[in-house]
This record gives structure tokens, C-alpha cells and sequence, in this order.
């Protein structure tokens, strides 16, 4: 596995690789011509399509979690463009049959500590098909800069495209702090990126019944990077009821996708020991203390974790307004070089608000899925390595779950994505098609076999 030193490339949660960097500039010049095809409606609300959420009472329903509060269209694609824009970063199109509509959701939600609050999130929609469609719940990876979250970016919704133009709703939140919502954003706080996954799922509900779509209930799970983790929390809390879920969702099946599942067993030692390149090393961990610090205590002042002259800085580079490639120039070219010997040393063994902080954002794996699960990961990714995938494995089969580990060979971070993704949209088609023939046969079963 080849380890990368100094300033040459950026972390890849973002797909941003310098061939994606290209990719995005051309891409930024024709979306400003697809989306001048956009009718220019009106913004739905949720006056017009009531939130259905939690059971509340009818005084109570605007304020519930999960109420919508505004849906704004943000893009319209012919399946043509979605085809050119997926090929263009290149990815498989094989699985693209409609155009899409996207629209930004806004809706509310709680903060870390359980308060109210409110966050944005893409939904899209196929143009064509059924009017009743499954949702796939895609969660995205590590940004820094909010104005690059899905509901904002067109060139960070792949994700949302390529799954709704094969037939399925699109439900792609934001989390706390990205997007329009509020704040800053809480990274790699598991239990807050599910709550306000939960919770786009039901103002996505709510949203499509207002543009004419019913959705199912039956929901597939993906994500990528961070995401990938935060899709296999998701799934745990909607098949148990977790962290505010109601039943009204059935899990169908997980593929995330180079997700950190095991932040104390495979990520933070590989930021120390080469597995993980130093810049992207760098990148994440500054990012993981700063924001893990505002809920755990890991330090009282920045001194104590980083070197001089990053204790001066590191906090103001992660307030959710600067890009990676503002942030990244600011911080020290290898981990060694950022922190403090001491804290070098609590890396190693962590104790304390570290330890806290890693023991809360573990363990996403543990537990017992009904639904099929599929790992995907890339052999040459020194962003998240595949050790993780391997350790998620292992702790679904301590539950008697099989989950395979789908190598995607010798492709980076960005490389694992790209060849993941169409894959597993081929997966989840699959699996939704031969749920419809069982549904089909038990009800001629259930008829007698009469035509």
C-alpha cells in the first residue's frame, strides 16, 4: 500500500482526486446550463403536505422531528445529461433508465444534545416510472466547507442521481451544519448524523406525497467514507427503533462503502503507523479533535493537542466557511509534525475525552442486521483502509450475519466509490425486483391461483 507524503493531494472523502478537481470545473460549466432547464415553481411547503411522523398530537405535528418545513427545487436533468455527468467522473451508466428531479428539503431535527434544530438535505426524484418508489438513504462523506453538502453542490450529488435515474427515491441529508442548516457541524458524531438521517427520511416522505410519489417504506442503505459508517448506524436505528426511528421504514438491504468502522481498532492506528497517507492523516484527525472537543472533553485549550503554529489556527479553519484547499495548506505535513509528543503518545493508547470520543463513534457494526449486508472497499485506499471492512465483517459475524467483504482491488478512496457505486445499484435493483415477484406470487397464492 503506498503511503503519500506532503501537500500533493487532498483527502478523497470528497472525490476530489486532481482528476475530480478537473471534472468538477467541467462539470460546474454545463451545470449552469442544465440547470437553466429548472422551472422556475414555486417553493412547496409543508402547509401543502403535512409531516407524518412519530405518532404526536395534531397541535404538535409542525414542530415534530422530521416536519418539513420547505421544499426548493435545485435541478431537473434529462437522462441524456445524467448520463454525461456520471461518465464524465467516469462511472458506469449501465443502471441510468430516467432523468431526475432534485429538490432541497428543510426540516427539523435535534442537535447532539437532543435540543431542536433544524437541517437541509437533497431529495431526488426519477423522472418517469412508478408513482410509488422505494427510498435509498445515502449519507456522504467527510467536508468541510457546508456550501458543498448535497442540497447545495450539483457536483456532489453522483450519488442521487445515479440512484434515482435507476428508479428510486433519493433521500441524501445534509447533517448538522452542512448545507443551510445551523451551527457547525459535528464530525464524525455518529449518533447525531443518524438522527438527522432519521429524520430526512421522514420530511423526504412527506415531501414526495406533496410532488405526487408515494414511498413504500422500504428503504436501501448506503454511504460513502464517513457515510459509510454513518449508513450502518442508520440501518441499526431504523431496524431497532433507535435514536427517535418509528417502524414505518423497513431496512431492505446495507452496502456502504470505505466506511471507518473501527476508529480504535484499524483508523487511528493507521494514522500513525502509514496506512492512512499524511495528508489526508492530517486532514482527519485536526478535523475529528476540533469537533469531537466541542462534546467530549479532549482538551481545554488547543496547545495541549497541536504544535505551534496550528493551536493558533485549527480551530477557526473548521467553522464550516473555509474548503479543504483553504484548510489544508494551514496544517502540518504529517501527523508527527501536528500534535504534541504527549498527545502522539495518547494516540496510542487513548484515555480520557479521546477515549470517550472513539468509544462513542465505534460499534457501528455491532449488532444483528435482518437485511442483507454488502462492504465494499478498495485495496489501495490509504484514506480509510480496508482493514476497517474487514473488522465490520467480523463484528456482523459475531452475530451470525455474513457480510462480505467486496474488494474493488487496487483503486484509491475516490477509486473504491466510483467502482462501488454502479454495483450497488445493480444490487439493490436486483433485490427490489425479486421482492415485487415474491409480493406478486403471495398474491396470486392469496387469490387461488385465479388470474
Amino acid at each position: 500500500m503506498t503511503t503519500h507524503t506532503g501537500n500533493s493531494r487532498a483527502p478523497q472523502s470528497r472525490w476530489r482526486t486532481p482528476h475530480i478537481r478537473r471534472t468538477r470545473r467541467a462539470l460546474a460549466a454545463s451545470a449552469a446550463l442544465l440547470l437553466a432547464a429548472l422551472a422556475a415553481a414555486p417553493a412547496a411547503t409543508a402547509a401543502t403536505a403535512p409531516a407524518r411522523t412519530a405518532p404526536v398530537a395534531s397541535a404538535d405535528r409542525a414542530h415534530a422531528r422530521g416536519a418539513l418545513l420547505s421544499v426548493v427545487p435545485v435541478a431537473a436533468h434529462s437522462r441524456a445529461e445524467v448520463v454525461r455527468y456520471l461518465a464524465a467522473l467516469p462511472m458506469d451508466t449501465g443502471t441510468v433508465r430516467h432523468g431526475v428531479r432534485a429538490y432541497r428539503l428543510t426540516y427539523r431535527t435535534v442537535d447532539p444534545y437532543g435540543r431542536p434544530t433544524t437541517a437541509t438535505g437533497l431529495l431526488t426524484l426519477p423522472e418517469g416510472g412508478g408513482r410509488r418508489l422505494s427510498l435509498v438513504s445515502d449519507t456522504h462523506g467527510t467536508m468541510v466547507d457546508r456550501d458543498y453538502a448535497p442540497s447545495v453542490a450539483e457536483d456532489n450529488r453522483a450519488q442521487s442521481y445515479l440512484f434515482g435515474s435507476a428508479g428510486h427515491a433519493v433521500a441524501a441529508p445534509d447533517y448538522l451544519g452542512l448545507g443551510k442548516g445551523p451551527g457547525v457541524h459535528p464530525y464524525m458524531d455518529t449518533r447525531s448524523a443518524v438522527t438527522a438521517s432519521v429524520d430526512m427520511l421522514r420530511a423526504a416522505r412527506t415531501a414526495a406525497a406533496g410532488l405526487g410519489r408515494t414511498l413504500t417504506g422500504d428503504v436501501y442503505l448506503t454511504g460513502f467514507s464517513q457515510g459509510g459508517q454513518v449508513a450502518m448506524a442508520l440501518g441499526r436505528a431504523l431496524q431497532n427503533g433507535a435514536d427517535g426511528a418509528d417502524r414505518h421504514f423497513r431496512v431492505r438491504a446495507l452496502a456502504p462503502v470505505s466506511g471507518p468502522y473501527d476508529l480504535t481498532g484499524q483508523e487511528i492506528p493507521a494514522l500513525t503507523d502509514g496506512r492512512v497517507n499524511d495528508v489526508s492523516g492530517v486532514f482527519y484527525l485536526a478535523y475529528f479533535l476540533v469537533a469531537q472537543n466541542r462534546l467530549h472533553p479532549i482538551y481545554r485549550d488547543p496547545a495541549e493537542v497541536f504544535r505551534a503554529p496550528y493551536a493558533g489556527r485549527v480551530e477557526a479553519l473548521f467553522d464550516g466557511r473555509h474548503t479543504e484547499e483553504e484548510v489544508i495548506p494551514q496544517l502540518a505535513p504529517t501527523v508527527r509534525e501536528l500534535v504534541t509528543d504527549d498527545f502522539w503518545a495518547r494516540l496510542t493508547h487513548p484515555g480520557g475525552g479521546l477515549r470517550a470520543a472513539l468509544d462513542a463513534n465505534d460499534g457501528s457494526c455491532d449488532w444483528k442486521p435482518a437485511a442483507p449486508v454488502r462492504l465494499y472497499a478498495g485495496n489501495a485506499d490509504t484514506d480509510v483502509p480496508i482493514g476497517n471492512a474487514r473488522s465490520c465483517a467480523r463484528a456482523l459475524a459475531g452475530h451470525g450475519v455474513t457480510a462480505p467483504v467486496m474488494n474493488q482491488g487496487d483503486v484509491d478512496h475516490n477509486g473504491s466509490v466510483l467502482a462501488a457505486l454502479p454495483k450497488v445499484a445493480r444490487w439493490f435493483g436486483a433485490l427490489e425486483a425479486a421482492q415485487s415477484d415474491q409480493a406478486a406470487q403471495a398474491g396470486e397464492a392469496g387469490q387461488g391461483g385465479r388470474p
